[in-house]
């Protein structure tokens, strides 16, 4: 979500960027798929839970030799070892996906006090990105936009936390492993997508707000 910059007209490329390209595809998609074909064949909860852990070390080795922005590929494999933990703590291969619903359901409670508290996460995020931490609710366009993306991205999780919960709960661990893969990337791609949609605007947010001010303070004179 950090890559939405809302006076950027919807495109291809855009969201192809927005996803991290090529290789922020691989390196999102591959550590879930190699869970989901180890887990297949052995059925070895130890083997199934480090082979995607060596594969986020090897992205960040590869982002490191390469000089390469870090970041992602430290958050990939700090959560790739967290869950590892979980499913070797437990001897459970089901739970590798608890760190998973715990960062679903952490955004999902904070969508919704923001957009109870009426300052919208979404509004909240792009705000800081574009350093109008606050301005951006003088303008009652975007503040809408902000608003109808915050629920959005409710949805995006309630969707994966309703698809996936009741999977880990029956113990179908292939299962869930898929469904893990089908409702990440995919249903990331739409949320962004309808972010922008949601967000484009003609002119930046900063020129938007200031001409919303401008035109209170001339109604004020």
């Amino acid at each position: 979500m950090s890559a939405v910059v809302p006076p950027e007209q919807p495109s291809g490329r855009a969201l192809w960027l927005a996803l991290g390209g090529v290789r922020g595809l691989v390196e999102s998609v591959l550590p879930e798929l190699a869970f989901l074909v180890v887990y297949s064949v052995t059925k070895d909860t130890w083997l199934s839970v480090i082979a995607p852990l060596v594969l986020g070390v090897a992205f960040l080795v590869a982002r490191i030799v390469q000089r390469q922005t870090v970041l992602p590929a430290i958050g990939g494999v700090l959560i790739l070892a967290i869950s590892a933990a979980a499913a070797l703590l437990t001897g459970n291969a089901n739970d590798n996906f608890v760190p998973g619903f715990v960062i679903n359901a952490v955004f999902l409670v904070l969508l919704l006090v923001s957009l109870a508290a009426r300052w919208p996460l979404v509004g909240l995020l792009i705000g800081a990105i574009t350093g109008n931490a606050g301005g951006w609710r003088a303008d009652p366009r975007f503040r809408r936009g902000a608003t109808a993306a915050s629920w959005v991205w409710v949805g995006l999780f309630v969707i994966r936390l309703a698809v996936e919960l009741p999977l880990y709960f029956a113990g179908l661990t292939e299962a869930l492993a898929l469904a893990r893969l089908l409702t990440g990337i995919p249903l990331y791609a739409v949320a962004v997508w309808f972010t922008w949609l949601l967000l484009r605007s003609p002119k930046p947010v900063p020129e938007a707000v200031a001409a919303v001010a401008q035109e209170g303070s001339r109604k004020g004179d």
